[in-house]
């Protein structure tokens, strides 16, 4: 996914403002199942991408000309944080997600950063696995929004 063209179904391209829409779309559809778990609409789902998209780097995947699947990564200080990564409920379970979690710890390399970091809700166990088998580690748990927010880094 380099130079953003894997194959001539699979394109990785840069998001600009006019794409807002479709992240809200794809986030919202991709996050919609864990409100019966949390009880609420989990934090991905209420942002303002419109705002997100000037401020931070979304890295957006199309499979065949669709929106499959998104991470939006912010830099900071010491680290890249890996704010948001969703993939369409139909393109689930293909390997997506984690294309994109190598491809922003590649940009991470990139700037020049020894580390990335996210953070997730622990209700969502099978994430929070997944980051795990991805070389993640937890440092810390704390309270957020009536449940617990996982923060997990991982050394580049």
């Amino acid at each position: 996914m380099k130079d953003g063209k894997v194959s001539d179904a699979l394109e990785l391209r840069r998001a600009i403002a006019a794409d807002a829409a479709s992240i809200r779309k794809l986030t919202r559809e991709a996050y919609a199942k864990w409100i019966p778990i949390i009880g609420r609409e989990p934090q991905p789902m209420t942002a303002d991408y419109d705002e997100a998209v000037r401020k931070h780097r979304f890295d957006l995947l199309y499979i065949e000309g669709k929106l499959a699947a998104l991470i939006e990564t912010i830099p900071k200080a010491d680290h890249l944080l890996i704010e948001n990564v969703a993939v369409s409920p139909s393109f689930q379970r293909r390997g997506f997600g984690r294309k994109l979690m190598a491809h922003a710890e590649e940009a991470a390399r990139a700037s020049g950063f020894r580390e990335t970091r996210l953070y997730t809700n622990k209700l969502f166990a099978g994430n929070v696995r997944l980051y795990e088998r991805l070389g993640y580690r937890v440092d810390r748990e704390e309270e957020f929004k009536g449940g617990v927010a996982v923060h997990m880094s991982k050394s580049l």
